[in-house]
């Protein structure tokens, strides 16, 4: 798969439909501001939301529905004959297809992955529009909020991170000779979302994806968000003493963090290469 950096004023054949190639046989994922949003438009709380439109805990909408002409599933969020049916509250990914949108050296990276536009083939009708360039096309999709988001939830993902690292380093845990733990973080790279949830217990799966947080704008919600997992380890970890308690108390954390970075589109394996190798520089083996 080719990857091609975008220019912020470079035109390309970009539009948004309520229905096409975006709403069939695509992966989703999403992160916890995102499914207030879509729950919102749903009228329901974003636990009933996850529970009938999402997978694997949350992180993931569901393409379950009526296949298309290609045989690709319909997002479970598709209506037949109207196409979205959350469209004013849709998640980012969705906002942006079919770019993607990365960080590099703290800049912000447009993206383009293959060599042909799958709109062009998925929605005709975009033969007949002009061409917009890619901040035009961000500003139509109404993408800050979301793109802020996105951004404040890397925080909180390296914020459960730390509080990973703290009980393997700051305790007695690297101390003891444990091997245990960071044989874990390395397998947990490589899970998938279902396989990571299996190791987040009911109530932490909870409070990392459908928090009972009143506000919505982004900032403040993911703010008291970060607060309430903070306070939540805290009570529940702070006064961990045992060895193999420990250890799946900072495997937990981790599986958390790597969950959370699926559904905002980090690496979770390139991540937890670069963690594992802080942790064993500071005496973890």
């Amino acid at each position: 798969m080719i990857t091609t950096p975008l220019s912020i004023n470079e035109s390309l054949p970009l539009t948004c439909s309520r229905k096409g190639t975006c709403c069939h046989g695509n992966l989703v994922f999403l992160n916890p501001w995102e499914m207030v949003q879509l729950a919102k438009e749903k009228k329901i709380s974003s636990k009933e939301f996850r529970d009938l439109f999402c997978e694997d805990g949350g992180v993931q909408l569901k393409f379950k529905g009526k296949q298309d002409a290609r045989g690709k599933s319909a997002c479970n969020l598709y209506t037949d004959d109207f196409g979205c049916s959350v469209h004013k509250g849709r998640p980012l990914a969705c906002r942006l297809f079919p770019i993607g949108r990365q960080i590099q050296s703290n800049e912000v990276q447009y993206v383009f992955q293959g060599t042909e536009f799958p709109c062009l083939n998925g929605c005709p009708e975009v033969l007949e529009l002009p061409k917009l360039t890619v901040s035009k096309y961000l500003r139509g999709q109404e993408t800050e909020l979301f793109e802020q988001a996105q951004d404040e939830y890397l925080e909180v993902m390296q914020n459960l991170a730390d509080i990973a690292f703290t009980l393997l380093l700051d305790t007695e845990l690297a101390e003891s000779g444990d091997t245990n733990t960071l044989k874990n973080w390395q397998k947990m790279g490589e899970e998938t979302p279902k396989q990571l949830m299996g190791r987040i217990t009911p109530d932490w799966l909870d409070y990392l994806m459908v928090p009972e947080i009143d506000a919505n704008e982004p900032l403040l919600f993911i703010q008291q968000h970060n607060e309430l997992l903070q306070a939540k380890a805290q009570q529940e970890f702070g006064s961990v003493a045992t060895i193999e308690a420990l250890s799946c108390a900072c495997i937990q954390m981790m599986a958390l963090t790597l969950y959370l970075a699926k559904g905002i589109g980090a690496n979770p394996s390139s991540l937890v290469e670069l963690w594992i190798e802080i942790a064993k520089e500071n005496g973890a083996k």
